[in-house]
């Protein structure tokens, strides 16, 4: 099974972080020198995938421009003798390939998934939610893309998570655990209570899925009575439909940015995972709150940001 293609929707309104979200997409959020979706499109690639649509709305033609040729700044660059400062993007756009779908109306996840059914085939394909940032190796989509070629089925990442936050997810009902990691699903429920979750096992934003989702896709549009259409209530119209799916718990550290708290969760997690940033910024940390052990000298900080 190859899998050498994603979906990533980037057409939410980000209005959690508002006010500046008004002019820069959300998925254009810095995390340490990157783009939060810089960090999907690497994951991809990190996994043999290289195909890329990116579901758009209005306003998002920073995500476009970010992943295309800057001559004008590779010159200067290289004029400077910096042309190392965009290596990771540089990278990224000799690997990938882009398309952008435009959705026109903000209809749901599932929506925004069944607008790129042209460009998949039949064939199994990925997608990855950007608010979702997970760091490890192996990437956490081949780690999904191991798992739906052994099972020769639809995989889902999930995390257990707290029951008190269970309503913020779509939870696995859990019909046959495999593995201590690996389950098969007998049903998906959005964003239950927690006295109705079935369990405590969330998606995360990470999924490989079968071409077959685009009739689900299809079907339940025409029979839903819903605004939005839900890919959870598409899996579970798979399910349904004797197609087998599973739920696997992958490996690695995950940050939900998807609120401003999250972020600044994700921002400080990952810059003290980075052998640059982390002594500098433990050191800030321990003097915040422990004002009486050092004075804050700004100028040990000054170089790393204003060059």
């Amino acid at each position: 099974m190859e899998v050498s293609k994603a979906i990533i929707p980037a057409a939410g309104l980000g209005t959690r972080f508002l006010p500046f979200t008004k002019s820069v997409p959300k998925e254009m959020l810095p995390l340490m020198n990157r783009p939060a979706i810089q960090y999907s499109v690497e994951e991809a690639l990190n996994s043999g995938i290289n195909q890329f649509a990116i579901i758009t709305s209005k306003n998002k033609q920073a995500i476009s421009d970010h992943f295309d040729v800057s001559r004008e700044l590779e010159f200067f660059l290289k004029e400077h003798n910096k042309s190392d400062l965009i290596s990771s993007i540089d990278h990224v756009i000799r690997n990938a390939h882009f398309n952008y779908v435009r959705q026109a109306d903000p209809s749901g996840l599932g929506h925004a998934i069944w607008l790129a059914r042209h460009m998949i085939g039949k064939e199994y394909f990925s997608i990855f939610l950007p608010d979702e940032i997970i760091l490890g190796k192996p990437p956490a989509i081949d780690q999904l893309i191991h798992i739906a070629r052994q099972e020769k089925a639809s995989v889902v990442a999930v995390q257990e998570v707290p029951l008190e936050d269970v309503s913020r997810y779509g939870i696995v009902e859990v019909r046959k655990q495999i593995t201590p990691n690996l389950f098969q699903i007998n049903n998906l429920v959005e964003k239950p209570d927690q006295k109705n979750a079935p369990s405590n096992l969330a998606l995360i934003g990470r999924y490989i899925l079968s071409h077959k989702i685009f009739s689900s896709l299809e079907d339940i549009s025409t029979n839903g009575s819903s605004e939005e259409i839900q890919l959870t209530d598409a899996i579970t119209h798979m399910l349904r439909n004797n197609e087998k799916v599973f739920a696997y718990k992958v490996r690695g550290t995950r940050y939900d940015i998807g609120t401003p708290l999250g972020w600044l969760k994700a921002t400080i997690g990952s810059a003290l995972q980075d052998p640059h940033y982390r002594p500098a910024l433990k050191k800030f940390i321990d003097e915040l709150e422990n004002p009486e052990l050092a004075s804050i000298r700004p100028s040990e900080f000054q170089n790393e940001y204003t060059e």
